[in-house]
């Protein structure tokens, strides 16, 4: 883990009983935001689109709310479990203390979910329909897939992923948990792969708790 990083998660009281409009609303206000703006593999992956992302928690989610600034947007991938990162896509991977496993969240730009637990890259655990379900997504892009525009866009996504889902108490909170947050569209005109924390491989990957930053839920 990467103890350098450190996102600390403020407790906002009353998000669990608004709509995802008014949730937007709120952390737009009462939240900082924060940038995905490591560009790990710029010699090969220069391509650096505006990425902010705003996080808070009440008593039974982890909510996240995405800004996105590009010059291509797209959103092929709508079933579960599919190709996310290939299109206008970001992400959350995160592990709990004392935990072998980590999680990877995935989500492109109209809200569909890549979402799994797991030890290593290629031993995935992936979450059911039913699961994925539970999470709440609210997309500025809706929720219809297209193929790729060239332009000018920006767009937002708002994730709310239940505690119960990965395992988090909030009886225990706070908590000191890992984590990574990123940015990619490997399937796009200008591929790209940035993170919240830095990432040192030689060729870009996500799947790397090691370079995880220090997420406290406050």
């Amino acid at each position: 883990m990467n103890r350098d990083v450190v996102l600390k998660v403020p407790y906002v009281e009353g998000l669990d009983g608004m709509s995802m409009e008014e949730i937007v609303d709120a952390l737009d206000v009462r939240v900082a935001k924060h940038g995905i703006n490591n560009v790990n593999w710029a010699d090969r992956f220069p391509y650096n689109p505006i990425t902010v992302f705003s996080i808070a928690h009440d008593r039974k989610y982890i909510y996240i709310n995405y800004f996105v600034r590009c010059n291509y947007l797209k959103a092929v991938n709508y079933k579960n479990n599919t190709a996310v990162c290939e299109d206008s896509c970001v992400e959350f991977f995160m592990s709990l203390p004392g935990s072998e496993e980590y999680w990877n969240f995935e989500f492109n730009c109209i809200g569909t979910v890549n979402a799994s637990h797991r030890k290593d890259r290629k031993h995935p655990t992936r979450l059911t329909d039913a699961e994925i379900d539970r999470i709440k997504r609210y997309a500025s892009c809706g929720t219809n897939p297209f193929q790729e525009l060239e332009g000018l866009f920006n767009w937002s996504l708002l994730v709310a992923i239940p505690f119960d889902l990965i395992g988090l108490d909030p009886e225990t909170l706070p908590v000191e948990m890992s984590g990574n947050f990123y940015k990619c569209a490997s399937g796009t005109s200008m591929p790209h792969f940035l993170s919240w924390a830095p990432i040192q491989t030689e060729n870009p990957d996500f799947h790397r708790p090691e370079f995880f930053g220090r997420i406290i839920l406050e």
